[in-house]
């Protein structure tokens, strides 16, 4: 009886001063992949356009060991709400290219070493998850970024799944709800404004994997549909689909003639001479304009800067909702508004910063005469 008795407290003592390997459960990712993943992840690295933006969303930035290369990249311009709030990613560790272009032997060196790896954009850019899987002996799991428009159900997807597999589950449905319910706020406050009351506006200068001229600009624009603006780019023959991008001939934004003219300031990237600043100011075609001869025209911060900057989406309908239809956003001052969405998303108010960044063009008309 002794001897089983010694036997069992050993049993014991063993079970508990051991360690036990932790356990896995399984993710189904955005492309249907079943991912086994460690049951507890506390390391990561985010491939690809906007990944570590939605990481910083979810306020587990820390749990990164490694930025692909457009992080510690020192350059003049820098919209990135997530990047300019976390500058510590500028020392960290390498692990591929950008847009995804991942570099497995890089991954394999770093120490620590990531548990998981998510990846955005793969079906069009990108080393290829299963592929970078088998190479890393690393399980990578597939989000799609999403956006605002038809799309939003994908972006609040790739935050519940990015949330459960690093354990911040609450957190991303925080996010959702704060993104539902400005979105709700701005289409409240717009509601029920007749058409003929609704004034015609292009946004141009939007950049697409890099800086463009005022030709650029997106058909789908959320902040002027959350505001009830007249986009006049927008296609409504589309049948369901949003175009993401589109140049627009000249001759066509002569033609409309909108009401407001706004500038994404991302154009600025091309320099002194050219771009979308320089293209109003100086092209006989864009001078004929009435919103250029009344001096209609107001710097967004930009759109897409590393994909969509989803903060500055909101923070720019509020502004455009503001110039728009004034009586309507009394209580609304644009930049302390842009900073409390900033404060929210990724940590800090950076608008000020961004501003700065782009000549303190942002919320105000441009001088184009």
């Amino acid at each position: 009886m002794r001897l089983l008795k010694t036997l069992f407290v050993a049993f014991i003592v063993l079970v508990f001063t051991v360690p036990v390997e932790a356990g896995t459960r399984v993710i189904t990712d955005a492309t249907g992949r079943m991912v086994e993943v460690p049951a507890v992840v506390n390391r990561v690295i985010c491939s690809g356009s906007g990944c570590l933006r939605l990481l910083t969303y979810l306020q587990a930035q820390s749990l990164a060991v490694a930025v692909d290369d457009i992080e510690v990249r020192r350059q003049k311009f820098d919209a990135r709400p997530y990047a300019l709030a976390n500058p510590q990613f500028k020392e960290m560790p390498i692990f591929g290219e950008f847009r995804g272009h991942d570099n497995p032997e890089l991954i394999l060196t770093l120490e620590p070493q990531p548990q998981v790896i998510f990846k955005a954009y793969t079906s069009s850019m990108g080393y290829d998850p299963v592929e970078l899987q088998e190479k890393t002996d690393i399980p990578v799991v597939v989000l799609n970024y999403g956006n605002l428009g038809k799309l939003r159900p994908q972006f609040y997807q790739a935050l519940r799944t990015m949330g459960k597999v690093v354990d911040m589950d609450t957190r991303a449905e925080e996010v959702i709800a704060f993104f539902e319910a400005q979105i709700s706020e701005l289409e409240k406050r717009t509601a029920n404004i007749p058409e003929k009351d609704q004034p015609t506006v292009f946004v141009g200068g939007v950049a697409f994997k890099g800086p463009h001229g005022y030709q650029s600009t997106e058909p789908a624009y959320p902040p002027f549909k959350f505001v009830g603006a007249r986009n006049l780019a927008y296609d409504t023959g589309l049948s369901g689909k949003e175009l993401s991008h589109s140049d627009i001939a000249k001759e066509k934004i002569v033609e409309w003639n909108p009401d407001y003219l706004f500038l994404d300031l991302s154009s600025l990237q091309l320099g002194d001479g050219v771009g979308g600043l320089h293209e109003l100011r100086f092209d006989p075609a864009y001078r004929t304009l009435s919103a250029v001869k009344e001096g209609k025209v107001y710097g967004l911060l930009p759109y897409n800067w590393y994909t969509k900057n989803y903060g500055s989406i909101l923070a720019n309908a509020f502004y455009i909702g503001k110039l728009l239809y004034p009586d309507r956003f009394v209580d609304v001052n644009p930049e302390a508004k842009a900073d409390e969405i900033y404060t929210f998303l990724v940590g800090k108010p950076v608008y000020g910063l961004m501003n700065e960044i782009f000549g303190k063009m942002a919320y105000k008309p441009i001088p184009v005469n």
